[in-house]
């Protein structure tokens, strides 16, 4: 069988190029859709297997602040409870590691925030690539079997997405993973500031650096309402505009 590799290369060429081109916002209806689905993710019994995300976008905060901060990334690992942890190499103590092992709650925040204010933006394909390198990035550096398979399954759906899908599908897609991404981070802090323990990011924060944990939790909590507020102003426009 003959494979047109010329032709494919030009049309990944001009996918690219779509995807680094500012687009038309999404239609209101398919933003809004992607509202109710990412709720509808965190707030039923889905979410005992969405959460794996918001796992997986917690765990990249920590790498990508350790590597910014001179550490090495070297491994990723997702447990089926849906908990996981992240290797970087470096220093043993000092600002760098505190960086990054406080860089894990805010990081879904911070995310879901910027997917909602990019499909806003008419910025859906960017962020797609992003993801995909993030996943790719994610995938080479897994520890498990099951790691590998969380990693492959969400990198192999985004690039569908990005490859085949319509660009308001594209965007309803990304909303719904912000708000999910948002809710959920929401979800895991108060269920830590609950029932947390010194294993957990905020009791080693406070080993680290004797701050208490309760304060990393109050900390992680306004990072939380900043973004939140972040998106809420991107999204009411086109939410109340679909609903009336």
């Amino acid at each position: 069988m003959d494979v047109d590799v010329d032709g494919f290369w030009d049309q990944l060429l001009d996918h690219l190029g779509r995807s680094l081109v500012v687009g038309q916002a999404a239609d209101d209806v398919w933003v809004l859709a992607g509202v109710v689905l990412g709720l509808l993710l965190v707030l039923t019994p889905l979410w005992r297997l969405t959460r794996t995300a918001v796992t997986v976008v917690h765990e990249l905060g920590h790498a990508l602040v350790g590597v910014l901060c001179g550490r090495r990334f070297t491994g990723l690992v997702i447990n089926p409870d849906m908990s996981g942890h992240t290797v970087t190499r470096g220093r043993g103590n000092g600002p760098g590691l505190v960086a990054t092992s406080a860089a894990g709650y805010p990081a879904p925040f911070v995310c879901g925030a910027a997917l909602v204010v990019a499909v806003g933006a008419g910025r859906t394909g960017v962020v797609l690539l992003l993801a995909i390198v993030a996943l790719l990035v994610g995938l080479l550096r897994s520890r498990s079997v099951y790691t590998v398979v969380v990693m492959l399954a969400l990198l192999v759906g985004t690039v569908a997405l990005w490859w085949w899908g319509a660009p308001d599908l594209g965007a309803a897609v990304v909303t719904s993973a912000g708000v999910l991404v948002l809710a959920g981070a929401w979800r895991q802090l108060v269920n830590v500031a609950l029932h947390g323990d010194r294993r957990q990011d905020p009791g080693m924060l406070a080993a680290m650096t004797r701050i208490p944990a309760a304060l990393w939790i109050l900390a992680f909590a306004v990072i939380g309402a900043a973004t939140t507020w972040w998106a809420v102003r991107a999204l009411v426009d086109p939410v109340t505009a679909a609903i009336s």
